[in-house]
């Protein structure tokens, strides 16, 4: 089943414009997603001009993604998925990783963008055995994500929580901090936190070019240091190799060379 649940009280959302380009449909061309337009691609196209190292943060992010949730279904035994600022659907979204492996799971998709809300409503398809649902809420609001993640999910069974490159766009850290916490708050022991982030401190050029894009007047994203996505974890039991750089995260066996450090840095921790 695929459920689309709007949050009581939130207001209808105005039509997207498509001759602007978008930060999420940026980010779905450099995954390799059709879901963009030619704005988006020159976007896109100029931001990698600049630093070309941005295809490699977006993939391995995704590439990060797959394996904690591989690894939460597979191991920690979870069936139960919030996952917060999801974007556009794209490759090896979140249900799709769960469900291949245990298609009882059930998963909530939250964003309040109504582009996106478009896509996840043509694109966002359950096993039979298990459920999608799309919440139309904004990431500022966690009281209400868990009240509507509750007509889906059974929040008194441990459920992962997953942040993938959202908690970047609230600008300030101390308020990033209460969203996580009161978040977590409505979770059950047992329960995960995964979160992945733009990091500093690793590649500076990837800095300057984050720091100027956020200049340009889009919507701006805002890198951290590498302590500050660790304290995202305060309180939690972080799983080996704690938070590290995505691809340095229990990367998958290839053959081929180790992989090299990027300025995204990540983790998945279990609630005591």
């Amino acid at each position: 089943m695929t459920d689309h649940t709007t949050a009581p009280g939130a207001q209808a959302q105005p039509e997207f414009d498509t001759s602007v380009p978008h930060s999420a449909r940026i980010w779905n061309y450099w995954l390799g997603g059709k879901d963009n337009y030619a704005v988006d691609e020159a976007a896109g196209d100029a931001y990698s001009a600049v630093y070309p190292g941005i295809v490699t943060i977006a993939r391995s992010s995704r590439a990060f993604l797959r394996r904690s949730i591989r690894h939460l279904v597979a191991e920690a035994g979870i069936r139960q998925f919030l996952d917060v600022g999801t974007g556009l659907p794209t490759v090896d979204n979140t249900h799709e990783v769960a469900q291949g492996i245990a298609p009882e799971s059930r998963i909530v998709y939250v964003d309040n963008d109504p582009m996106i809300l478009a896509h996840a409503r043509a694109l966002l398809r359950s096993t039979p055995q298990g459920a999608t649902s799309y919440v139309d809420v904004s990431l500022y609001e966690p009281d209400l994500i868990l009240a509507a993640a509750a007509q889906t999910l059974d929040l008194t069974r441990p459920t992962a929580l997953i942040l993938s490159g959202i908690l970047g766009h609230v600008p300030d850290y101390d308020e990033a901090r209460s969203v996580v916490r009161r978040l977590l708050d409505g979770l059950p022991s047992g329960s995960y936190l995964s979160v992945n982030d733009g990091s500093r401190g690793t590649d500076p050029d990837y800095e300057r070019a984050q720091d100027g894009y956020n200049e340009t007047g889009a919507v701006p994203y805002f890198l951290r240091p590498v302590a500050q996505i660790e304290a995202f974890f305060e309180g939690l039991e972080l799983v080996e190799p704690g938070v590290v750089s995505v691809p340095l995260w229990r990367p998958e066996e290839s053959g081929g060379p180790a992989p090299a450090p990027i300025g995204q840095h990540g983790g998945l921790a279990r609630k005591p």
